[in-house]
């Protein structure tokens, strides 16, 4: 064993240790969409006296931190997002109505003293204003307030037993508001029994909660002391309680609107995990059978270090204390599929050294093997870095979640395919038994795919623009299906309300549809959206609205229990339209960018054009199928954009290794060369993600299914576009670029009609 195996055999072996004590001993942290509640996102909006900056939107979460205490909702989440917006989870929540009326309320406490009984048409305003009185109904006129919730100190709830008040609220006061209360209620009480001017209003919202006449026993003048009173008026257990928490909780800076609301239930949650487990399991078992019948040995350590791979990035989303979303789940699982990549990338470099150089054995080539891939590997996960990380910052909620998990997957490939793959694979060549057997490695083959391509040589790229044109004409018939039948935008990007209904018996999305209808809302979208589930969408629904087509699914579907309710506001829907755009773009140009910067600029635009490419297609298909675009379909896209960009680095990278040995070939010959040389490892990467992601789209349920078959597309298309769309473009920019003028033709001509050499050394 030499020095440099052993160390890495340390090194990994210290970090599945890590990796396995982060495991059993900190639980990890689901997301709602995982465990079951709601999540709010509240907006402070501004107001004539104040404006809603990061510094207000802070106090404010913090006010309504109060107020979810008091609530008592189990391990709940308040986190600020950006300058205005809060993000509320609620564990456990499943009807959100009272959590948004509480934590949405400013509550804006305020003490007037009554100037008597209002004259109809008085208009309202700061001094004389006119308000409902809340026992007779009748209006009063209220003088100004002499008191705010600012000089409350607590509030509470309590139940009269002995003088049959029953529930009433009780108020302490701060610093000066005891005094203020105390000459309040003191001017109060210089009035007669039974005058409108002896009461003093409670308004919280411009609504009197409460106008208590100031008790008899009060003198004039010297009013209520003791820096404490009592608010009676007749409440019920609930509506003392929820006075006295908006009390306690304080008054908000500024009002806030409720811009996202998406509650999930426990089933739902729990089939997710569920089902995103079985299709792991499923998922890499066949992959791991299908590394050992392509590598043989090596493909046994290489699915070892695949579980190996598993616990690292897992163990890393415990350590940084990462949200695991439903999304997140999808993607690391689909990371799986793509640690596959570096392993088939090593092997099949490690083929070719062993093919050519037999003489210097199994540890020579597989030596080889990782020095060769290295750059195809690092080119391909740092463009997958790129986009998980547009994800993160364009994107919000579970999808952002998507990027994160994505991330730290594309990361701890890398380690399990260079330090645990890379120490298995040592050790093993290391052992008598198998130096004797090198064909027991896998590597000691060139493969049948290889074998076949090598007797054939095929010249796939003899006339390249065939390629660009059929892949045109997909292109072109594909995204026709956008402006045919238009793309099916998710409640995310046009704002509106999403509920989802399981019914106890099937019902089919037409009968659905006219139920709905006939409670009122024809213009509704509803679909069905997996086994005994039914989708309904639309733009405003009140609570009131919601519960009539929960009774209409329930008539038809013999019951309803509701899983998912999700609302976006109109502003935030073109925002995130907005975002989707803008990630989708700077995608495309971050990609440009780091293709020019390692390659050249002429690779780097056949790249970004098979990615357009791609796009346009994964886009046409879900048109045609009718398949929603939502924050899923989102995060797959910006997969298949990095997925893509990665075939065509390996491509190129193994043009720019071919070409450097000898300029003088013809780049059409080299490109092509490079082409057969890289089928295999396209093809069994490909494989692998399709293990992972067929058994996402069998067992994933109806959300992780249309991401698992928008991945499968972006394969197909991807696979195709490296090599006849991105190679053969390459080859025309590159003819385009080394033509000269029309007389240096004529000149270079007449020097050798037979071959052109232009002065960067191409030859065409």
């Amino acid at each position: 064993m030499t020095r440099a195996t052993a160390v890495r055999a340390v090194l990994a072996l210290a970090v599945l240790l890590t990796s396995a004590f982060l495991v059993a001993t900190k639980p990890p942290r689901l997301g709602l969409d995982l465990r079951g509640g709601t999540q709010i996102v509240l907006e402070a909006r501004d107001t004539a006296t104040a404006s809603a900056d990061r510094e207000t939107t802070a106090r404010t979460l913090e006010v309504l931190r109060k107020r979810i205490d008091a609530l008592g909702v189990s391990e709940p989440a308040l986190t600020q997002s950006g300058e205005r917006r809060i993000i509320v989870e609620l564990p456990g929540v499943q009807d959100p109505a009272q959590a948004v009326d509480v934590l949405g309320r400013t509550a804006q406490l305020a003490f007037h003293p009554v100037l008597g009984t209002a004259v109809p048409g008085t208009a309202s305003g700061g001094d004389g204003s006119r308000v409902l009185d809340d026992e007779t109904g009748s209006p009063l006129l209220l003088g100004p307030a002499r008191l705010t919730g600012g000089g409350v100190k607590d509030a509470d709830a309590l139940l009269d037993t002995t003088q049959g008040l029953g529930w009433y609220v009780t108020v302490d006061f701060r610093g000066d508001g005891g005094g203020a209360w105390s000459a309040l209620t003191g001017e109060a009480a210089c009035q007669p029994p039974g005058d409108p001017r002896r009461r003093v209003a409670i308004v919280l919202d411009d609504q009197v909660v409460s106008s208590p006449q100031v008790d008899p026993g009060v003198g004039c003048g010297t009013g209520i002391t003791g820096g404490s009173t009592q608010i009676t008026g007749s409440f019920s257990a609930a509506e003392a309680r929820e006075l006295a928490l908006l009390i306690r909780g304080g008054a908000l800076p500024v009002p806030v609107d409720v811009v996202e609301q998406r509650t999930v239930g426990p089933t739902l949650g729990a089939a997710a995990v569920t089902a995103s487990a079985q299709a792991a399991v499923i998922g890499v078992a066949c992959t791991a059978l299908f590394l050992m019948g392509v590598y043989r040995l090596f493909g046994a350590l290489a699915a070892v270090a695949l579980a190996a791979y598993g616990l690292i990035s897992y163990a890393a989303l415990l350590a940084l204390g990462a949200t695991l979303t439903l999304p997140g789940l999808a993607g690391f699982v689909l990371a799986i599929g793509m640690a596959v990549d570096a392993n088939v990338l090593v092997f099949e470099r490690a083929r070719e050294e062993y093919a050519q150089r037999r003489k210097r054995g199994l540890a020579a080539a597989l030596d080889a093997g990782f020095r060769n891939a290295w750059s195809a590997i690092a080119d391909s996960n740092i463009t997958t870095l790129l986009a998980a990380g547009l994800l993160f910052f364009f994107a919000s909620g579970p999808v952002r979640g998507f990027g994160v998990t994505l991330g730290i997957g594309v990361l701890a490939s890398m380690v399990s395919a260079l330090v645990v793959t890379r120490a298995l694979t040592d050790l093993a060549v290391a052992r008598g038994w198998v130096l004797r057997r090198p064909a027991v490695t896998g590597i000691a083959g060139l493969g049948s795919v290889r074998i076949w391509l090598t007797r054939r040589s095929p010249d796939l790229l003899r006339r390249p623009r065939r390629w660009l044109a059929l892949s045109a004409a997909v292109a072109v018939l594909a995204g026709s299906g956008v402006l045919v039948r238009g793309l099916d935008l998710g409640v995310e990007f046009t704002g509106g309300r999403l509920v989802e209904y399981s019914t106890s018996r099937t019902v089919d999305a037409e009968t659905a549809r006219e139920a709905v209808a006939a409670a009122g809302f024809p213009r509704a979208t509803v679909g069905a959206s997996g086994q005994d589930a039914i989708s309904v969408r639309t733009g405003e629904l009140t609570e009131a609205d919601r519960a009539r087509i929960e009774q209409a699914l329930a008539e038809v579907g013999g019951g309803a229990t509701k899983l998912r309710d999700e609302f976006i506001g109109p502003s935030l829907g073109a925002e995130l339209r907005r975002g989707a755009l803008i990630a989708v773009g700077v995608a495309l140009l971050a990609q440009l960018g780091y293709l020019a910067a390692r390659f050249r600029w002429t690779f780097a635009a056949a790249s970004v054009t098979a990615m357009a490419h791609d796009v346009v297609i994964l886009l046409g298909v879900f048109a045609w199928l009718g398949k929603p675009v939502d924050g899923v379909f989102l995060a797959a896209l910006l997969t298949v954009i990095g997925y893509s960009v990665n075939d065509s680095v390996v491509v190129f990278d193994r043009v720019r290794e071919l070409w450097a040995r000898d300029r003088s070939k013809p780049l059409r010959g080299v490109v092509n060369s490079a082409v057969l040389q890289t089928v295999p490892r396209t093809v069994n990467t490909g494989l692998g993600a399709v293990f992972i992601l067929t058994a996402l789209a069998l067992l994933g349920g109806d959300s992780l299914t249309d991401f698992a078959v928008a991945l499968l597309i972006g394969i197909a298309v991807g696979t195709w576009s490296s090599m006849f769309t991105a190679a053969p473009l390459a080859v025309e920019l590159e003819r385009w670029r080394s033509t000269p003028p029309p007389s240096e033709r004529r000149r270079s001509a007449k020097a050798s009609p037979e071959t052109v050499r232009y002065p960067n050394g191409a030859q065409v």
